[in-house]
């Protein structure tokens, strides 16, 4: 498949500055963040606690975040907040406290947003009693996850009229940034894709050219990334992840072990098309061990996305995880490589809370003690988003803020490809998680044009 106005071959002209001088493979910028040497984790000796849930937030129970073994604040990336730096995290008396009840209390459950249908407590094989612990969902029941974009497609849409405004705004001496950010904020990424054809259409130029002729630094990218295709862009930063020297190990955990399986075929195919690589050879060529053998895993989207819960294949992950893991000397890779790439988010979710009451901590937790690296950091990823997707997003978006300096080109990239998904519960849930809103952290972060743009896409 090829996408009009993209090069089929040599891939997208690269951005300026990206990705950022000294940061090709770093996760986030090597020293940005210090995490404090405490046994246990986060907050330091002398920290605070985190308040109480406010009223439906929608986290589970009075656990702690997370139990000792210390899954560190910042979802096991390097670049953890400095001693006293974290903020307030709601849902538990307080971080590091060993749970008081048999759920879950790692990490925030799924927002308001996203419920669990069922009644109450049902007879279930497997668990102490027959029946499901409170706040295990009640019986097996499909899933519903209704998400919201910031972003919408816009009403009485005429490409041709968005690409007249566009060319004029580009026409004569110096550009009218306003008018680009006022159509662009609020296009859907396929409307925007006919005001690309139309515009080559009237005037017989290339809209991307021209953009990139009246445009720099971060806004450029900002808006280019707005105009390439969705797979496009997941394929492209793919792409430049591990193109040159060093490989920017984030980028593939953030694409490769959040996407559905639909996504990851449809990205896996545009790779091929559009660059003419296989992404599997360039991820053995980039990465090895482990890491390699999931991202190869994650590559296939095979994932079981049946969203009925089978609480007793739960309860047998979270023994078999167990047992290869904190039940034995050394750690069978390969057992967790095959639960957590293989079975549907919901069944991860409910194992995950068979794996607490199992093993008397979280899995996360466990995945820590167990794992290192990039692999430890891709394994987290996938029991993130198996338990909260838009609270890994909230935190990943965060730590590309927080700190000296700013990782553009993950703010960018996240704020883009989830501005049509579920933008509107990152935000929720960065407000949740951070006591400040996401808008507010991204205007004392950024300026200018570049500014005016995200606050567009994010809404107020």
């Amino acid at each position: 498949m090829s996408y009009p106005g993209y090069p089929p071959s040599d891939g997208y002209p690269a951005f300026p500055g990206y990705p950022p001088t000294g940061q090709e493979s770093v996760y986030p910028p090597a020293g940005q963040y210090t995490y404090p040497a405490v046994p246990g984790g986060f907050p330091p000796s002398g920290g605070g606690t985190y308040p109480a849930a406010p009223p439906n937030a929608g986290f589970a129970g009075a656990a702690g975040y997370p139990a000792p073994g210390g899954y560190p604040a910042s979802g096991g990336f390097p670049g953890a907040p400095q001693a006293g730096g974290m903020p307030p995290y709601p849902g538990g008396p307080g971080f590091a406290v060993p749970p008081t009840g048999p759920g879950f209390g790692g990490y925030p459950q799924q927002p308001p947003a996203q419920s669990y249908a069922g009644g109450g407590p049902a007879q279930i094989p497997g668990f102490p009693g027959g029946q499901v612990p409170s706040p295990m969902p009640g019986p097996p029941a499909a899933v519903f996850q209704c998400t919201q974009g910031t972003i919408q497609a816009a009403p009485n849409f005429d490409a041709g009229r968005d690409a007249e405004i566009l060319r004029k705004a580009m026409k004569g001496f110096g550009t009218d940034e306003q008018a680009i950010i006022n159509v662009v904020a609020n296009r859907s990424n396929d409307q925007r894709q006919k005001i690309k054809a139309a515009f080559k259409t009237m005037y017989g130029k290339d809209l991307i050219k021209d953009l990139k002729s009246e445009l720099s630094g971060n806004v450029e990218e900002l808006i280019l990334a707005l105009f390439m295709p969705s797979t496009y862009y997941d394929a492209w930063s793919l792409r430049h992840a591990m193109k040159g020297a060093g490989t920017q190990e984030s980028v593939l955990i953030e694409i490769l072990c959040t996407r559905t399986n639909q996504e990851i075929r449809e990205i896996v195919n545009c790779y091929k098309s559009e660059f003419g690589r296989d992404i599997e050879q360039d991820i053995r060529s980039d990465t090895s061990g482990h890491f390699e053998r999931l991202l190869i895993s994650m590559c296939q989207g095979n994932r079981d996305e049946n969203q009925t819960v089978d609480y007793q294949k739960a309860e047998e992950d979270a023994q078999r995880l167990y047992q290869a893991g904190e039940g034995k000397l050394g750690t069978d890779e390969s057992c967790f490589n095959m639960v957590l790439a293989s079975r549907s988010f919901p069944q991860l979710k409910a194992t995950v809370e068979a794996y607490s009451r199992i093993a008397n901590r979280d899995l996360l937790s466990s995945i820590d003690r167990e794992f290192s690296g990039n692999v430890e950091r891709g394994l987290k990823t996938i029991v993130q988003c198996a338990l909260n997707r838009p609270a890994f997003f909230a935190e990943r978006l965060y730590y590309s803020m927080k700190g000296a300096g700013t990782d553009d080109s993950t703010l960018i990239r996240i704020v883009v490809t989830r501005s049509e998904i579920d933008l509107v519960q990152i935000k929720q849930m960065f407000t949740q998680m951070y006591q400040k809103t996401l808008a507010t952290m991204i205007a004392s972060d950024t300026s200018g044009d570049y500014r005016r743009l995200l606050l567009a896409i994010v809404g107020q």
